[in-house]
């Protein structure tokens, strides 16, 4: 259904509407990406990927373990929503409007969206944004937006991140809304909206620690204390960091049980 009409349609949707949806377990779209309306949609069928069952290729794994590309978390959350709703080949348009845009740039300066990015660097070339995911995140569940990507597996190696990050934090619920074939790929499993409901209760309450810390945890382990209390972090910091090598190296080791 779309929103009522009113004069500045492209007011954003205040922080506390945006929360209030997700908890009741629907979300805003565009028609398009010049549309200045809004509706909101709750899907028959939901798609999660269980945190413990995330599909890890042999090839992709090779990836994240070689570093091909330097991941960060909330370096440039706009870039990643507007690469997400630029032209594709087979995607001219995209549910992805400027009032969505802004609505979520403001939702993440209030802490409840995040990205994952992914760049690559070329010869004397700056590194260039080349991947990457956003989603809205709050008590035990994030919920993913959209992804993109410009090179070879880079979305794939910004969910892995996702994935490790959200179970290092004490998440419990990855919401992917609608299936696509490539989130079935990676593990993706579909189930009724009233059963997604009630994940979403179960999910209720606070995280271990906060996204960017547990990202911190596999990127520098040497800032891993940092956003944990001394009872959460023999939980939320495994042996993984004590694991020589790469961010990538931690990330993969991290997901073996998943794969």
């Amino acid at each position: 259904m779309h929103s009522p009409h009113r004069p500045d349609q492209r007011a954003i949707i205040p922080v506390e509407t945006l929360l209030l949806a997700y908890r009741s377990g629907i979300f805003p779209m565009a028609d398009n990406r010049e549309d200045q309306e809004i509706f909101w949609v709750e899907p028959r069928e939901r798609a999660i990927i269980p945190l413990e069952g995330l599909h890890v290729s042999k090839s992709l794994r090779k990836v994240l373990r070689a570093d091909r590309f330097y991941v960060t978390i909330d370096r440039d959350f706009e870039g990643v929503m507007r690469a997400c709703a630029a032209p594709r080949p087979g995607h001219p348009e995209s549910w992805i409007s400027e009032r969505i845009v802004d609505s979520y740039t403001n939702l993440h300066k209030a802490g409840y969206a995040h990205s994952i990015e992914c760049w690559q660097a070329g010869d004397n070339t700056p590194p260039r944004l080349v991947g990457g995911l956003y989603g809205v995140a709050f008590e035990q569940v994030f919920c993913g937006e959209s992804m993109f990507s410009l090179a070879d597996n880079a979305s794939k190696v910004a969910l892995c991140w996702l994935v490790a990050c959200l179970k290092r934090a004490g998440y419990t619920l990855l919401d992917c809304q609608f299936m696509t074939d490539h989130l079935a790929s990676m593990g993706a499993v579909e189930m009724p909206q009233k059963a997604y409901l009630k994940l979403v209760e179960r999910a209720l309450g606070k995280t271990k620690t906060g996204l960017r810390e547990a990202f911190d945890s596999f990127a520098d382990p040497q800032r891993r204390g940092a956003g944990y209390s001394s009872d959460d972090a023999s939980d939320a910091v495994s042996t993984v960091d004590s694991i020589a090598g790469s961010p990538g190296k931690r990330i993969a080791q991290s997901l073996i049980q998943t794969s």
